[in-house]
């Protein structure tokens, strides 16, 4: 049977069907109440390139869904995870490191720590070391399982970005408790071997890319979670109708019955599409199949649930290898073909799995046997699979040591199968209940096929197998398989590991007749076949004779086989073999006469444990009231070869000395002691309870055997078992390993990335500030510098590691050594102007290097060009040097001018432009009765109260004096307090101030009385 297909939830979620089924969002509250306040639990396993997914994932999600996270990634367990802090950026939900029975919360991100495997018991979360043993060593695996044990039909799991096929394994559990799968599209995953393995099992509700998971989500649970199942409740009648209906559209779709397989599985089957599909009812699921025809598609691919691998259950193969594989090439002939059947083919890999054993053997041995296998499924899309034999190498781990590179090759981490494999292989579409089967059959492997069937199909498909077997031809079943009740049919070569072995037709009622029914022609003999006399042609005389002689004097004999069931009776047995009432039963014990069943059954027992003939003598056998004696003789079958395992029980007349059989009536009640009678019943009483002794000591003897090698069997099973568990730890913790150095190496490529763009804002800042920065260790070797202290060292990049002291300078200092020195000493930096060789200057500091340890690592230089700020700095010292000498000259000139004023014998003043007092002589002063304090400064009108606020000399000032430089013996009357009446002579001059100073006009005015 061909596993399920995956859904990839995009084309089949029920919208083409009932627009009003989805629902776009769910509310916190509305959630809450409706699942009963079950907190919905997500379990999310990544590896390589999860961050990635998980920003995708956290965000598109909502924030508010009342569901709770639980991220399980391969981490580092030497370093300290950042995970929580990346995530945290991507989500508004709250984000925590899980501590140790932390309780899982709604609306909650929980982040598995470093080197601890995770579990889930009552809605706590639980912290375990990574070296305890608990079966399962993947940590994602590991969640996923207790997810499902805590969680049951309400787990969700989800298989992100990662690579290997660890999730695979977890997801199973979920699946088996009627949880929710997701995986990861391929194509958006940035590593797709975790998503293609999930993909791979045909488990997977949900194909999606990571951004679109948590609304499908939210529509599963809004009405997945707490929906009443199909099979329970309601009219048994009613939903068996429905399922008949269900049976007639996917047979109307398909082609293929599903009808007669077992009913437990189709209905959990039927569940969980209508939970995918949003659906309450099993009629309105009907009704749905109708409306969307695709679905009774999804459905059959659904049904056809069978689990393949290379290689399942080595033990079974290895007996298959031991056992079968050299019996059937080493007598064969190249003009013989070894001829195979793999019914239920599914993806390929029993068939290609014994393509590679026999061809293994054939070529080991140097056989010259041609190989033909067919290989056949009732599922298009599987076949095509498996024509194709392309697959993940992940199953490397199933094949047999060196079998990955003698029978496969690489394609873009995958395996092919080579072509000499592929070409032993032919597939086709079969379905082995309805199709013609294959004849000639040397194997058939037909493996966890028959366990989905029901009864009905059995008994036909059983006998089937027979007629497609060659004589001495093999049958493999699956390990939970069995032949039941056509034990005629096949002999027994491993019951544990379910190999078989084809019984000749003659011995049982042809399967063929089960099939079809034989016509009255097939029941004639032809009359052309019989010769003169009656005989058959090319039967002798002497066979004849011979065979009426037999049964004239030939004592009557049974073939039974190992189970004590007659296959073949000689000669009159009446009177010692009779049928019991109740049901007929073909078991020779059962339909023993009184007094043989005993002996005959004592007899059975040797002959099978030694395998050797055993004869019992003056066996007294009740027949009819009347005992008579034989002689029971019970011998093995060696040949021919179909026969072997058989027995023949002989039934052999005692003679007295005179020839005749004695048999007597039965002794009556009175009989004497003596009586011959009595010491026969006597002796039979010690015969048989020496019987009952040596049987219980040969069962005391088998049990002890038994119980010893029961023992042996548990301590090699338990070697094996450590030496597999350690072996596939040591497999596991390099896959670990594997993908927690991808998971460190994606944190650290985010945090390289953080680091290169503060590297170069640090850069360009520095570039930008043109500081010239050199970093030394403590041994002051250069650890780096940038660009701008090239020009103060000699520096090259392969400079780094030397010393700085033995680079050359341009700077006019030679105690960059001690000083350097002196800060790794004290800690105290310094600060000093230098000087370089092409008349620049530096403040050079010299630091201590901290690391955010605040250790003292090396020592940091950095040069500041500060020779804009020297020259300019000597720029005003010389326009300061300037401005004092001008000063000097301007107070030498005016004192000089105030020399020359004050001998000047009238008033005269100095006013600027806004006729506001500059200077005055002492003759002014004296005139005016002022002193030069109050004067200077202030308006020429306001001195000396008021004296000079003169029309005329206003006129004079602000309408004469504008149009003309020069005012020569202009008069003014004016009557002066206390003075009386004067006639004024003025004498005005505009000058300019002096140079370097701001323009202004000065106006000299002189005064005569």
């Amino acid at each position: 049977m061909q596993k399920k297909k995956t859904n990839t939830g995009l084309d089949h979620d029920g919208s083409s069907a009932k627009e009003n089924r989805k629902t776009k969002g769910v509310q916190k509250n509305s959630t809450a109440s409706e699942f009963k306040d079950l907190i919905p639990i997500v379990g999310i396993g990544a590896s390589a390139g999860g961050l990635e997914a998980f920003e995708q994932f956290f965000t598109h999600a909502p924030q508010d869904t009342g569901m709770a996270f639980v991220l399980v990634q391969h981490l580092d367990p030497r370093h300290k995870s950042i995970l929580s802090e990346l995530v945290q950026r991507y989500t508004g939900m709250s984000v925590h490191e899980v501590e140790d029975g932390m309780t899982v919360e709604p609306d909650n991100v929980y982040v598995i720590p470093p080197n601890r495997r995770m579990a889930l018991l009552h809605g706590k979360l639980h912290l375990l070391e990574q070296g305890e043993s608990l079966g399962v060593k993947n940590p994602i695996d590991f969640f996923f399982r207790s997810l499902a044990a805590d969680q049951k039909e309400r787990a969700i799991c989800i298989v992100l970005s990662g690579t290997g096929s660890e999730g695979a394994l977890g997801l199973r559990a979920v699946k088996a408790e009627d949880g929710l799968v997701m995986a990861q599209t391929p194509e958006s995953a940035k590593y797709d071997g975790m998503p293609r393995n999930a993909i791979a099992t045909g488990l997977v509700d949900y194909v999606l890319p990571a951004e679109n998971m948590a609304d499908q989500i939210v529509r599963y649970l809004k009405k997945g979670i707490g929906e009443t199942s199909t099979t329970t409740g309601g009219d048994d009648s009613k939903n068996g109708g429905l399922l008949q209906k269900i049976y007639i559209l996917i047979r109307f779709k398909t082609g293929h019955d599903f009808s007669f397989y077992k009913q437990n599985t189709i209905l959990r089957r039927i569940e969980r599409r209508m939970v995918l599909n949003q659906i309450s009812h099993l009629a309105e699921y009907v009704r749905y199949m109708q409306e969307d025809p695709w679905e009774a598609v999804i459905l059959f691919k659904e049904l056809l649930i069978g689990v393949t691998n290379f290689f399942r259950d080595k033990e079974a193969f290895d007996a298959l290898n031991n056992k079968v594989i050299p019996a059937l090439c080493d007598a064969r002939t190249s003009d013989d073909p070894l001829r195979i059947w793999v019914p239920g083919c599914s993806s390929g890999e029993e068939a290609y799995s014994l393509a590679m054993l026999t061809h293994d053997y054939i070529v080991t041995n140097g056989k010259n046997v041609s190989l033909q296998i067919f290989a056949t499924d009732i599922d298009g899309d599987a076949v095509e699979v498996a024509r194709q034999g392309l697959y993940s190498d992940i199953i490397a781990a199933d094949l047999l040591p060196g079998y990955a590179e003698r029978f496969f090759t690489r394609e873009d981490g995958s395996l092919r199968v080579k072509k000499e494999i592929r070409d032993k292989v032919v597939f086709a579409l079969q379905n082995v209940i309805a199709d013609p089967p294959f004849s000639k059959i040397d194997l058939i492997s037909c493996r966890n096929l028959l366990i989905y069937l029901g009864p009905e199909l059995q008994k036909k498909v059983l006998p089937l197998f027979h007629y497609s077997l060659k004589k001495d031809g093999f049958l493999f079943l699956g390990t939970s398989e069995t032949i039941g009740e056509y034990s005629d049919y096949f002999s027994v070569i491993d019951r544990k590991l379910k190999l078989f072995k084809r019984k000749d037709t003659s011995l049982a009622r042809s399967p063929i007749i089960d099939l079809y029914a034989p016509t009255l022609t097939d029941r004639r003999v032809d009359a052309q076949k019989i010769g003169r006399g009656g005989a058959i042609k090319g039967t002798s005389f002497r066979e004849v004779a011979e065979q009426i002689i037999l049964d004239i004097y030939g004592p009557t004999a049974v073939v039974i086989n190992e189970k004590s069931e007659i296959l073949y009776i000689h000669g009159r047995a009446g009177k010692y073999l009779e049928p019991p009432s109740g049901d007929f039963t073909g078991n020779i014990l059962a339909m023993a006469r009184e007094g043989l069943k005993l002996e005959l059954s004592s007899s059975l027992r040797k002959v099978i444990a030694d395998n050797k003939e055993i004869r019992t003598e003056n066996v007294r056998v009740k027949t009819n009231g009347k005992d008579h004696l034989i002689n029971l003789i019970v011998k093995p079958i060696f040949q021919p070869a179909s026969l072997a395992g058989s027995l023949m029980v002989i039934f052999e007349e005692a003679r007295s000395q005179d020839g005749s059989n004695p048999i007597q009536e039965s002794p009556s009640r009175g009989a004497d002691k003596s009586d011959p009678r009595i010491k026969q019943l006597e002796q039979e009483l010690r015969s048989t309870k020496e019987y009952l002794q040596t049987t219980i000591e040969e069962l005391e003897t088998t049990n002890e055997e038994l119980k010893s090698t029961n023992e042996e069997l548990q301590s090699s099973n338990e070697e094996l078992q450590s030496t597999n568990e350690e072996l596939e730890t040591s497999r596991e913790e390099l896959q670990s390993i594997n993908e927690e150095l991808t998971t460190v190496n994606t944190e650290l490529q985010q945090k390289i990335i953080e680091l290169s763009k503060t590297g170069s804002d640090l850069n360009n800042l520095l570039a930008s500030t043109d500081i010239g920065t050199i970093f030394l260790d403590t041994e002051l070797n250069i650890r780096r510098f940038t660009p701008a202290a090239t020009s103060l060292l000699s520096l090259l990049q392969s400079d780094l590691g030397r010393p700085v002291t033995h680079l050359a300078t341009n700077m006019n200092y030679d105690r960059l050594e001690q000083d350097s020195q002196e800060v790794l000493r004290t800690l105290e930096a310094k600060e000093i102007e230098v000087f370089t060789k092409h008349e620049h200057w530096f403040i050079m500091r010299i630091m201590p290097y901290r690391t955010i340890e605040n250790v003292i690592d090396g020592i940091v230089i950095t040069f500041v060009d500060i020779t804009q700020r020297k020259q300019t700095e000597q720029k005003l010292l010389q326009e300061i040097a300037q401005r004092e000498k001008a000063q000097r000259e301007a107070q030498s000139a005016l004192n000089y001018s105030e020399s020359v004023i004050n001998t000047v014998r009238g008033p005269l003043v100095v006013i600027d432009q806004d006729l506001k007092i500059v200077s005055a002589n002492r003759a002014f002063y004296e005139f005016f009765h002022v002193n030069p304090e109050e004067s200077k400064g202030n308006l020429l009108y306001n001195v000396g109260d008021h004296r000079l606020d003169i029309p005329k000399l206003r006129k004079l000032l602000h309408e004469v004096l504008p149009k003309k430089t020069e005012v020569v013996d202009y008069k003014v009357d004016h009557v002066f307090d206390g003075s009386g009446p004067k006639v004024i002579t003025l004498n005005a001059r505009q000058i300019a101030s002096q140079e370097g100073e701001e323009a202004k006009a000065l106006i000299v005015l002189a005064m005569e009385t």
